[in-house]
């Protein structure tokens, strides 16, 4: 665990090794009041078993520090690993939050696994959906939206105090920024995306989504509005629109689908809760088969 006090909050930053995920418990080291933004909930796709260990730990250190959780806040239904929101709302009866362009995401999802009618591709699955621009406050805090579309059609980050929460809009510098290749995602509506994040105050932290921890380099999660705008290796410099959609879009296609993808998407349109029971009263996955091609250089 990082803990990283800028901007006028308190920020404990976890990390995932297995998917690269960074979660944050950002706090208002005044009130000891919260958020938690983007909590994993783990998951063995070998045994397609669920378990709790990292949300544990953001409830132990949130229990440690004395704090009161006022969100639960996702920045988009992730691919790469199940949220743990319920899990966490189950124990601290913070209300869930999401950007409202879920719902795109719900129904063009719907569509890939096949769905039932019945599926509540609405929101319902959330306390709040936010729009671009709302506002919430953390403690003293003020946090606002920013819509974030690009990386998906739903996504969102989060400015607290004077840090932003760029989910996986941008990289640490040294890594870039995110692909822009799932369903929904648009090179083009990513580069705009991030420009408005780096039109944020130079000074303003800038929180990731994930680090891998290239080249032997320990994983980081913190860097500020002036290092992204100076040396992100993909937008850096004033790059412009057309160079970027080039280089992004002839990355992604030798990416291959994260690994939990396709066991993710269909819990996290749910907001973070398994499928329901099948009639024998066992829960089980739905993988669409040959859907998604593999990467180019694997063609």
């Amino acid at each position: 665990m990082q803990i990283i006090e800028h901007g006028g909050a308190r920020i404990a930053a976890l990390h995932d090794k297995k998917t690269g995920s960074w979660q944050y418990v950002v706090s208002d080291p005044i009130s000891l009041k919260c958020a938690i933004i983007d909590p994993v909930w783990d998951f063995d796709e070998k045994a397609a078993a669920t378990s709790t260990r990292n949300a544990d730990a953001i409830l132990d250190y949130v229990k440690a520090e004395g704090l009161t959780v006022e969100w639960l806040l996702d920045t988009h239904p992730h691919a790469d690993h199940f949220s743990a929101a319920p899990y966490l709302n189950e124990r601290v009866e913070a209300p869930t939050a999401i950007g409202e362009k879920v719902i795109g995401v719900q129904k063009l999802w719907k569509d890939i696994y096949g769905l039932e009618d019945d599926f509540p591709a609405d929101g319902r699955q959330w306390d709040r959906l936010f729009k671009a621009g709302d506002t919430f406050t953390v403690g003293d805090l003020p946090g606002r939206v920013i819509f974030s579309p690009g990386h998906t059609l739903a996504s969102i980050t989060y400015v607290i105090g004077d840090n932003a929460f760029v989910h996986d809009t941008l990289m640490m510098p040294y890594a870039g920024t995110s692909r822009a290749d799932f369903p929904g995602g648009d090179s083009k509506a990513l580069y705009r995306s991030i420009q408005d994040i780096l039109a944020l105050p130079e000074e303003t932290g800038v929180f990731v989504g994930h680090d891998y921890g290239p080249d032997g380099r320990e994983p980081a999660c913190f860097s500020t509005v002036r290092e992204q705008r100076a040396d992100n290796i993909h937008i850096g410099g004033g790059r412009g629109e057309a160079d970027f959609v080039r280089l992004r879009d002839d990355r992604d296609s030798t990416l291959p689908l994260p690994n939990l993808m396709l066991y993710a998407l269909q819990v996290n349109i749910r907001g973070g809760v398994l499928p329901p029971p099948a009639p024998d009263g066992r829960v089980y996955f739905k993988i669409p088969a040959n859907r998604f091609a593999p990467p180019q250089e694997n063609a």
